[in-house]
């Protein structure tokens, strides 16, 4: 019996996928420990072994799996809370300050408090060296290797952790930064080390410096946290392939992810998307918008045949350079902190209560009401079924904490407290929403949204309401949605080259000569990973931009034409992405085009478990009624009896009217009036637009 499990770390949850020969699924949650993250999977995995057999030995099976693939928050919230290492910088001398100056803009330029973000590597740690290299490769001042040595001194008697090598134009020629990088080896062989000539060999320093800077910031924290992790796997005799989901949206050996920490700046969200296309794809549907609401945040993001992908982006105002899956987050999750500005009005985050002490409602010490406990006072939660009723949840707690912090200090009663928290929180995430669709050229309405997280669809109808959404899918995996989106991931490893060279000019010979190295490279990677010929594949991207433009559009070149040297099919390309983006092209002006950067994907197939598919049991839910609530509907403003159905009893083809709450163990559904639901042939629960049943139709199976 083959036997896979997903895992994703989160700020609150560790979420856990079992499978077993590609489709008997077993979702679990067990709260995380943010201390050792490594100790809640190990607690999942002995209650995943617990719910298949009671007498079972964690390691009795956990030494039958035969991969794992996790994904962690590990380094993201090292960065976000400033927990990284203890970190020096060697760079050229004059630049040291780059990695402050940025590029030389204010984020917020006409807000004069707005102060600059504090850069990962003090000054003081930041040592310039004397050696210079010009644009072209050529060495115009040799290392100054006195200097190098003198820098390394001050951080052995400054016990730095980590070192960051980043020097003016190595992308041309790396010579000098690895005579560098073999002296900090030598003299400090315990330190963590980056060489940007290493990680990110592509134009642009101050991209660059940052990126290498942040690799070093959070590669100890990394590599302790996969010690701790791989030793107690090897305790609990584990011995099947261990996989780390990157930022990227693959997968890749712990070894690599250990060398490349900042590749897992996104780990955990990254899974989602692939899980939500799966789930589109029962209907008909090739796009999608994929939102996860957790403890802690809120993630959007979109799907337009793969997940779209940006070549660089920022967490927390520090840039990374490094392909990554073009994900929102904002702090707006069931955790999220209720409060009153300075303005008197109501804030939800993106301060979180997280695990512990958590939501007042929880009872484990929180006083201050997050949106767990406006959903409480809404009725939305079943205090005595929150997470199965493995956790009880206090309503006293809950509306006290809202009546001493938002409703009395607002003279509201607890209930329109709660109500404006609620909406409030789902405004938010309705802009991330917008943050990853309207704001990138894509109309929400034309998409379905898949929600994920626990508390992602007591929200999604608000959320929805306010974008005009028709329909919506929640998986039964809704809560793990991206610990299964893990178990759907390939491969996948990402090589950049600058290439700085005008089209029309292009030396084909020795541009193919460059894609064939990086391409190398990624097979030698994915032979590294025993992966068969037949399942790999290499897609070659260039960033392009028109002459003196001053950014590049990334677009794919298909294979032949680069090797056909077809000037005429890479320009088409681009012009046609240019367009895309920005409503036009210069194709008719005949403006020159430059290629900046060469980029290669290489990626490894990895199997996929299978969708299971259920027979139709007819429309009436009734079967599944467990009784009525009081609840609130957002569209009347008020509260309403509505039916309460057990979630797990729902079958295919049942429909709920709404307004009404489906129940699960793992998360709570709210079904408002402009919408009701129906079972999909894949178990999921799809809300849509009343009246609007053409919308569900291709996700059914009547016969």
């Amino acid at each position: 019996m083959a036997v896979k499990i997903g895992i994703d770390v989160g700020g609150t949850f560790t979420d856990f996928l079992y499978v077993a020969d590609g489709s008997e699924h077993i979702l679990h949650k067990t709260l995380s420990t943010p201390h050792d993250p490594s100790i809640a999977v190990l607690q999942g995995l002995d209650d995943i072994a617990k719910m298949i057999d009671a007498n079972m030995d964690v390691a009795d099976f956990v030494s039958g799996i035969d991969t794992i693939v996790h994904g962690t928050t590990v380094t993201t919230n090292a960065t976000l809370t400033r927990r990284g290492a203890k970190s020096g910088m060697i760079t050229t001398k004059g630049v040291r300050d780059a990695l402050e100056m940025r590029r030389g803009i204010r984020e917020e330029q006409y807000n004069n408090r707005y102060t600059n973000v504090e850069p990962l590597v003090e000054r003081y740690l930041r040592a310039g060296v004397g050696g210079r290299v010009d644009r072209d490769g050529n060495e115009v001042t040799p290392l100054s290797v006195d200097d190098v040595r003198a820098a390394v001194e001050l951080f052995k008697k400054e016990g730095v952790e980590a070192v960051s090598i980043c020097f003016m134009n190595s992308f041309a020629n790396p010579d000098q930064e690895q005579q560098a990088a073999e002296i900090v080896r030598a003299e400090l062989p315990d330190a963590y080390l980056t060489v940007s000539s290493d990680l990110l060999p592509s134009i642009r320093f101050y991209e660059r410096i940052s990126t290498t800077a942040l690799n070093s910031y959070i590669g100890p924290i990394l590599d302790h946290y996969l010690n701790q992790l791989q030793g107690r796997l090897a305790d609990a005799k584990f011995g099947g392939l261990l996989m780390i989901m990157q930022s990227n949206g693959g997968v890749i050996a712990p070894q690599a992810a250990r060398e490349m920490a900042a590749v897992t700046l996104l780990s955990g969200p990254a899974a989602g998307p692939h899980a939500g296309l799966a789930y589109s794809q029962i209907h008909g549907q090739n796009r999608c918008i994929v939102v996860d609401m957790g403890g802690t945040s809120f993630e959007a993001s979109l799907v337009v045949e793969r997940p779209v992908t940006a070549n660089s982006g920022d967490i927390d105002r520090l840039r990374l350079a490094l392909p990554m899956l073009d994900i929102n987050t904002i702090g707006a999750g069931g955790g999220s902190i209720g409060w009153i500005d300075a303005g008197g009005l109501l804030r939800m985050g993106p301060q979180s209560a997280g695990a512990a002490p958590g939501p007042a409602a929880y009872g484990l010490g929180g006083e201050k009401p997050a949106t767990t406990d406006a959903n409480v006072v809404l009725g939305f939660l079943n205090p005595d079924f929150f997470a199965g009723g493995t956790m009880k949840l206090h309503v006293d707690k809950a509306r006290q904490a809202v009546k001493e912090h938002i409703a009395e200090p607002m003279g509201m009663t607890v209930e329109q407290a709660a109500a404006g928290m609620f909406r409030v929180a789902c405004t938010n995430m309705a802009e991330g929403v917008r943050e990853v669709t309207i704001k990138r050229g894509h109309d929400p309405r034309e998409f379905p949204m898949i929600v994920a997280g626990g508390a992602g669809a007591i929200h999604s109808c608000q959320i929805c309401n306010e974008l005009d959404i028709p329909l919506q899918i929640i998986p039964r995996e809704a809560s793990i949605l991206c610990a299964a989106g893990m178990l759907r991931c390939d491969l996948k490893h990402d090589f950049v080259q600058t290439y700085v060279c005008k089209l029309a000019e292009v030396d084909f010979d020795d541009l193919s000569k460059v894609i064939r190295s990086m391409i190398g490279k990624g097979a030698a990677m994915l032979t590294e990973e025993r992966i068969d010929e037949d399942k790999r594949t290499y897609e070659v991207h260039f960033d392009c931009r028109y002459l003196k433009q001053y950014h590049e559009v990334s677009f794919q070149v298909p294979e032949a034409a680069f090797e056909n040297e077809d000037r005429e099919a890479i320009s088409e390309a681009f012009h046609a992405e240019h367009n895309r983006l920005y409503g036009y092209s210069l194709k008719e002006q005949g403006a020159p085009i430059e290629i900046v950067n060469i980029r290669v994907t290489a990626m490894g197939d990895t199997e996929k478990p299978d969708i299971a598919s259920h027979p139709y049991d007819g429309e009436s839910p009734q079967h599944a009624k467990k009784g009525d609530r009081s609840i609130y509907v957002p569209e009347r403003d008020a509260f309403t009896d509505a039916p309460i159905y057990d979630g797990h009893l729902i079958k295919h083809g049942n429909v709920v009217v709404g307004p009404a709450m489906i129940e699960q163990e793992t998360t709570a559904i709210l079904i408002t009036d402009n919408f009701d639901c129906v079972c999909d042939k894949a178990g999921s629960f799809v809300l849509y637009l009343k009246g609007r049943t053409d919308l569900v139709e291709a996700g059914l199976e009547k016969a």
